[in-house]
């Protein structure tokens, strides 16, 4: 395998035992900054996700755009031939990191706690519902019971509606973030003193510390947040709008910017007026307040709006949909949200590209997600040292 530097990671060793969405995401930005993944399938069948559509040419979408920079094998960690090449990986590793329910790789015996003793310099990152430990670990996860426990459905929605989900997987995302950290955290600590560690991520606790002011409502003031739209708790006009043609968000996130909008709605009466002069008196007449806002914004198109606030040095937005995204020379084009690869199998296609932008090793995406046990070859043979008889051998015995 290529082992020079290349990238921020350039070099990091990574087994990928993930599969779906929260440790890919996570194996995806390690991937995009140089680091060398090696995702590891179940033979036949490989990552659930490979099922899941959106599909072009019978090739999974959703796990091209996950997956993407990744060199991939599979692997039968049942078998002992297969925990024995599993093990010489281990050896050779910098990070590993699984998505399986607690306790599952301990009864494989491959838990942390045996792979540190051939490998003590190994990061160990896992990330499931509810943690490695605490009453609840062994319950299965998924994003929505990431969100339903740990609050974030509660507070999502309107006030006479029920509780949301949000329109993506955040709790798998916020996950898969968290134990990107963590992981990096631990490498960081690693090089320093030579020491190893497991890095423990449940997408529950990741919702939690998402909520932040959420959480700080209950515990300083022992009130539950209840659903409240699009405002926010903390400050207000901070909310969507209606315009004459759709709907957009405006962001006063100070006295300074709500004088700055007063004055262009020709309403100057209100910066001093001592109902809403200061902001938690606007927070607290919020009901108010967005009548005086939409009297005025109901008046304009959606682009005069944002045209006039925006040179007038107010925050605000249109409400993109997903073609407006794709579709935005900012998003799309200067920033390159979006970029174009060619698929063996699915062809020429667009996925979401990096969103972390290193300007001396700029993330790049430089191969397609790999066809299914795609490089045993090579990650066995070159990597790994194994001839050719061995690899046939593992092959044989479905071991791979």
């Amino acid at each position: 395998m290529e082992t020079k530097l290349k990238g921020a990671l350039g070099g990091l060793v990574v087994l990928d035992l993930t599969r779906v969405l929260a440790g890919p995401f996570s194996t995806m930005m390690l991937a995009d900054m140089g680091a060398e993944i090696i995702k590891i399938e179940v033979p036949e069948k490989g990552d659930d996700s490979r099922q899941f559509g959106p599909f072009k040419n019978g090739e999974s979408s959703y796990f091209i755009n996950l997956n993407r920079n990744k060199k991939g094998m599979t692997l039968n960690l049942k078998k002992p031939e297969g925990k024995a090449v599993f093990l010489d990986l281990v050896k050779k590793a910098d990070v590993i990191i699984e998505n399986y329910r607690p306790g599952t790789m301990e009864k494989l015996g491959l838990g942390y706690d045996e792979l540190k003793k051939i490998n003590p310099r190994l990061v160990y990152g896992c990330v499931s519902g509810f943690g490695h430990y605490g009453p609840y670990s062994d319950r299965a996860g998924y994003d929505i019971i990431g969100q339903a426990m740990g609050g974030l459905m509660s507070t999502t929605g309107w006030p006479d509606g029920e509780p949301t989900r949000t329109g993506t997987a955040m709790g798998d995302v916020l996950a898969g973030l968290s134990v990107t950290i963590g992981i990096l955290s631990a490498v960081r600590y690693r090089d320093v003193t030579g020491i190893g560690q497991k890095v423990d991520v449940s997408l529950v606790d990741s919702v939690v510390a998402s909520l932040e002011i959420i959480n700080q409502i209950y515990l300083v003031n022992d009130k539950i947040p209840e659903r409240i739209g699009n405002r926010y708790e903390s400050v207000y006009p901070y909310d969507s709008f209606r315009g004459s043609d759709g709907s957009l968000v405006i962001g006063c996130g100070n006295d300074k910017l709500w004088k700055l909008l007063c004055n262009l709605m020709g309403t100057p009466e209100y910066i001093d007026d001592e109902r809403y002069d200061r902001n938690p008196k606007r927070v607290a007449a919020h009901k108010e307040v967005k009548v005086i806002v939409e009297n005025w914004t109901m008046t304009k198109t959606v682009d005069v709006l944002i045209e006039e606030m925006l040179a007038a040095g107010i925050p605000c937005a249109p409400i993109n949909n997903i073609k407006q995204v794709v579709e935005d020379p900012h998003i799309a084009d200067a920033r390159e949200m979006f970029v174009e690869i060619d698929h063996p199998k699915a062809g020429k296609m667009k996925i979401t590209g990096s969103h972390i932008k290193l300007y001396e090793t700029m993330p790049e995406v430089n191969t397609p997600a790999p066809t299914l046990g795609e490089h045993n070859q090579e990650i066995l043979k070159d990597f790994l040292g194994y001839d050719d008889a061995t690899i046939q051998s593992l092959s044989d015995q479905k071991v791979i």
